[in-house]
């Protein structure tokens, strides 16, 4: 479609002829329809009775989960506009760990709303203006309505736990498992960051999700290197080396010629002794237990068998940093500068079989400031699914104690901000009052799904959360499991405050982006360069017809 203006009787060509361009009202409604299929593929995955999808790539592997932003990643969407929306629940899962289905949700239904005023003639800019400001009162009105949360209140960082795994596929070890995130990120709190990094998740395929345990301290995925080596070290000092214990090469490419056995003996019985000496070096300081970053030697291997000491060789940069925190040690790179006062501390080091695999266990350290948690489940999914619920929760107990601020879950923070937010659009002078009413409608969509997933009326569900609301009960949610209208902050249903102001941040955002989009260009559409008929038969514009940017019908597709 080449774009063509006339300057005298000579036409100019802007555009080269394979592009595509989709302008003005085709491209909002293009986009706002790519954005809204994207929230509606997980809006039926949202709450304690969600769905589960079955996502199966190219090479035949399936992924089956219920969490909102692995769906969209592994979707492989490729509309431009419809990345826009999973970007959200990204942000959303970096910042927070939970409520990407949520955000994604709100996000199409800002769009859709938008899509009623766009077609009663308000200017997107008017409804984008009008949505930033019902975005920054929600968060205000959030702000007042956060319930503060102490530390070491356990209780409630057990209940946080257990609402961001309910629905997924760790429901039913969840009081279980939500017991072990929080010891497991209490543990690795430091005074002033908590980095969940330091929880490494282990799965093991076999037993139940019941059996699923904590270890205080580090579990390696690798064998001691030799047979010969004990199972065992009891009371043991870890050295941790990133190098190798291997004969050292030449700097420069070097030929050595041999003239008479006794040279190759004597070359031979001098790389035993330069192994000999770093093996004596590591019994010097008094080390019991190695873990070495890259290659151990035969040689090398046979005098640390002799002498004891276990040895474990290709040990990544994470674990070796991991068992720094959890037994004290300092890792070296030169095996020479090991002096006693690196070496760490571990009650036990042993290799244990676990679900058929033979694992290195560091354990019964002082101060765990580096945990284990080992997964169980009957199937690989299983497992695959837990610990997204998992990750999930770990994120969301690490935000409460940041932040030491949380909301009643099921659908009450949304029903409170649509009551307060219409009483806040007469306040708004001009047309933005209909953009702020829009948004309030907008984010009733999340206690309606909540319903429509459980299988209740969501009208009726609806009238009674307004009406509970406006007899002033903030707390007041859907009980996705009875159907009843119930106070979540008594019933223990609590999520942390920046979920709900991230998830309301970034889907305004990307709505408002969207919305402010009049023009789309596209390159020539790449999938039929190798076609002779200079792309004559492509759809012009319109939501199928994006060209090179997949349009809706690529996304179909992927869907």
């Amino acid at each position: 479609m080449a774009q063509r203006q006339r300057m005298g009787n000579q036409p100019m060509i802007v555009l080269s002829e394979e592009s595509q361009r989709t302008s003005g009202k085709d491209a909002q409604t293009m986009n706002i329809t790519a954005g809204k299929a994207v929230a509606e593929s997980v809006r039926t995955t949202l709450g304690p009775k969600g769905m589960d999808k079955m996502l199966v790539d190219s090479g035949g592997s399936v992924v089956v989960t219920n969490d909102g932003v692995t769906i969209l990643k592994e979707m492989d969407i490729d509309h431009p506009a419809a990345n826009m929306i999973v970007e959200v629940s990204e942000t959303q899962e970096e910042e927070v760990g939970d409520g990407t289905t949520s955000a994604v949700v709100v996000a199409g239904e800002l769009l859709d709303q938008a899509e009623e005023l766009l077609d009663q003639d308000i200017h997107a800019t008017t409804l984008a203006q009008g949505y930033r400001q019902a975005a920054e009162k929600a968060k205000e009105i959030l702000d007042e309505q956060a319930i503060e949360v102490s530390t070491d209140d356990r209780a409630t960082l057990t209940q946080i736990a257990s609402t961001a795994m309910t629905g997924k596929g760790a429901e039913s070890a969840k009081d279980r498992l939500a017991e072990l995130v929080v010891d497991a990120v209490l543990a690795v709190a430091d005074e002033d960051d908590i980095d969940t990094e330091n929880v490494s998740v282990e799965k093991v395929v076999g037993g139940s999700i019941d059996e699923s345990e904590l270890v205080e301290g580090v579990i390696v995925d690798k064998e001691r290197v030799d047979e010969n080596m004990p199972y065992m070290v009891e009371d043991a000092n870890v050295a941790l080396f990133d190098g190798d214990i291997e004969v050292k090469e030449t700097e420069i490419d070097a030929e050595v010629n041999v003239t008479d056995p006794e040279q190759l003996q004597q070359f031979l019985d001098q790389e035993e002794q330069q192994l000999r000496e770093m093996v004596d070096h590591l019994v010097d300081v008094g080390a019991d237990v190695v873990f070495v970053g890259d290659g151990i030697d035969d040689m090398a291997q046979h005098y640390l068998a002799q002498e004891g000491i276990l040895a474990v060789r290709r040990a990544k940069s994470g674990d070796l940093k991991r068992l720094a925190r959890a037994t004290g040690g300092r890792v070296v790179s030169n095996l020479d500068d090991l002096d006693s006062d690196d070496l760490g501390f571990a009650g036990s080091v042993a290799q244990k079989d676990i679900g058929g695999d033979e694992r290195i266990f560091v354990e019964d350290v002082e101060e765990a400031k580096s945990v284990t948690l080992i997964l169980r489940g009957g199937t690989e999914h299983v497992v695959d699914e837990v610990e997204r619920a998992v990750e999930d929760s770990l994120g969301v107990v690490r935000t409460t104690l940041l932040d030491g601020q949380v909301l009643p879950g099921g659908g009450a923070p949304e029903a409170e901000l649509a009551l307060q937010l219409r009483d806040f659009a007469d306040s708004v002078g001009g047309r933005e009052q209909l953009a702020v009413e829009a948004f309030a409608d907008a984010l009733e969509v999340i206690p309606r799904t909540l319903a429509e997933n459980a299988g209740l009326d969501p009208i009726d569900s609806l009238v009674d959360l307004r009406a509970r609301h406006d007899g002033g009960e903030l707390g007041a949610g859907l009980d996705a499991y009875t159907g009843d209208v119930i106070d979540m902050e008594a019933e223990g249903v609590v999520e942390p405050l920046r979920v709900k102001t991230q998830a309301i941040e970034s889907a305004t955002e990307a709505a408002v982006m969207i919305l402010r989009i009049d023009d789309v260009i596209a390159a020539g559409d790449l999938r039929s360069s190798g076609d002779d008929d200079d792309g004559e038969d492509m759809p012009a514009g319109g939501a199928g017809g994006m060209g090179g940017m997949g349009g809706m019908g690529g996304m179909g597709g992927a869907m």
